[in-house]
């Protein structure tokens, strides 16, 4: 039953009933019954749920789990993949190790700021990646992104969320930043931070960029990646593009360019 999955699915994500009762526009006795399939759900509460939780519209009816992206580690030489109805995406191992240790260092300086919650390590990952690229023409982590309706969303991010909480270095948990549900990372203190991927110029930019936005708010930074022009060019669940940084506006570029 579609109640059942989408109870499934709140739990997963680690979400509450509040939560998802404010996104519908709804109250929490409402939601209720819909996780009891006493209520049915109206086309508009479909789609912002199948949002909420990065599935399709047609995968959210039929009670499809997957995500729209299936992000795969490669630890061997790229093989031939048989076809397949959902976008496979495989990254190296190289690049994955680079996510983790840029994750791992982001949180290491900002998991205690109180508006730190999913939505905004998100846009400062995206801005990390993209800013970078702008400002030198090369990547950082090189990771994709694909446009939600709530600003850019890293594919490779649950991914390398499950191993680092398999390996007991990240722990997910749930807060609140004012009325507002929170999802949110914090590291283990007897970890021991590896930047070794990194070099001091790319830990340099990482410091700059938290110290540029590591204090916006949910919506200040998703306002400002809503400006940005590679997520403006892109359409929804479609893959932003890098190159499209070199079109950005006065309002988001980090590059001092020379006059024409």
């Amino acid at each position: 039953m579609l109640s059942k999955f989408i109870q499934q699915l709140r739990k997963k994500h680690h979400l509450t009933q509040e939560f998802l009762a404010s996104r519908l526009g709804i109250s929490r006795p409402t939601y209720l019954q819909i996780e009891r399939g006493d209520r049915e759900l109206t086309i508009s509460e479909v789609k912002k749920l199948a949002t909420i939780f990065n599935l399709s519209f047609h995968d959210f009816l039929n009670e499809e789990e997957d995500p729209l992206f299936l992000v795969k580690i490669e630890k061997t030489k790229k093989q031939e993949r048989a076809k397949q109805e959902k976008i496979r995406i495989s990254v190296p191992q190289e690049k994955a190790n680079k996510f983790k240790q840029v994750l791992l260092y982001v949180l290491s300086k900002v998991s205690g700021k109180p508006n730190m919650g999913q939505a905004v390590l998100y846009k400062l990952l995206y801005f990390i990646d993209f800013d970078y690229y702008e400002k030198h023409e090369e990547q950082l982590m090189g990771a994709k992104y694909i446009k939600n309706i709530y600003g850019p969303t890293p594919i490779m991010f649950a991914k390398i969320l499950e191993q680092l909480e398999s390996e007991e270095k990240i722990e997910t948990v749930k807060s609140k930043f004012y009325q507002y549900e929170q999802t949110k990372y914090q590291i283990n203190p007897s970890n021991i931070l590896d930047v070794s991927a990194l070099s001091s110029r790319e830990v340099a930019y990482i410091d700059w960029e938290i110290e540029r936005l590591g204090n916006m708010t949910a919506s200040q930074i998703s306002e400002l990646s809503h400006m940005d022009t590679p997520w403006q060019a892109a359409q929804e669940k479609e893959m932003l593009e890098y190159e499209h940084v070199f079109y950005r506006s006065n309002l988001t570029s980090v590059r001092q360019y020379e006059p024409l």
